[in-house]
C-alpha cells in the first residue's frame, strides 16, 4: 500500500459520501454532502479534481460525467489517520490515545462491551504468537 496524503476535513466527506455510494459523479457527491454542507457545485467538482490528483480518488474518464471513487477503503484511511494521530499527538501511545478519547467522549455501555471484547481478542491473538 502506498502513504496517500491525509485527507482534509472537506476531502474526508467527500470520500463519507463515495465510501456510501461506492463511486458517483460530482453531482451525485454533491447532493449527498447537502445535509450537512451548502456548497456550490463547482467547489466540490475543484475538490475532487485535486483529490484525483493528489490520489485521494481514482477516476474513470470512460463516461461523459466522470466517475470516481476513493481510492482505499473507509478502513485504510481511517487506520492511516489514527496511525498518525497517535505517531503526533500522543508520541506513539495507543493508551495514550484510549485514555483521551474515553474521557473526551463517554461511551455507551455497548462501546465499553466491545471495547472489552477487542481487548480479549488482542490478548487472545499475542498469547498464540
Amino acid at each position: 500500500m502506498s502513504e496517500l496524503p491525509r485527507p482534509s476535513d472537506f476531502e474526508l466527506a467527500i470520500l463519507r459520501v463515495l465510501w456510501r455510494l461506492g463511486a458517483g459523479t460530482v453531482r451525485q457527491v454533491h447532493e449527498g454532502l447537502k445535509p450537512e454542507r451548502q456548497l456550490g457545485y463547482t467547489t466540490v467538482l475543484k475538490t475532487m479534481q485535486i483529490m484525483a490528483e493528489k490520489g485521494l480518488l481514482l477516476r474513470d474518464e470512460q463516461a461523459k460525467s466522470h466517475v470516481y471513487r476513493p481510492a482505499e477503503e473507509a478502513q485504510e484511511t481511517r487506520q492511516g489517520m489514527v496511525r498518525d494521530l497517535v505517531d503526533k499527538a500522543f508520541e506513539g501511545s495507543a493508551l495514550q490515545l484510549l485514555v483521551h478519547a474515553l474521557h473526551a467522549k463517554r461511551p455507551s455501555t455497548k462501546e465499553l462491551d466491545e471495547i472489552q471484547a477487542l481487548i480479549e481478542q488482542a490478548r487472545s491473538e499475542r498469547g498464540r504468537k
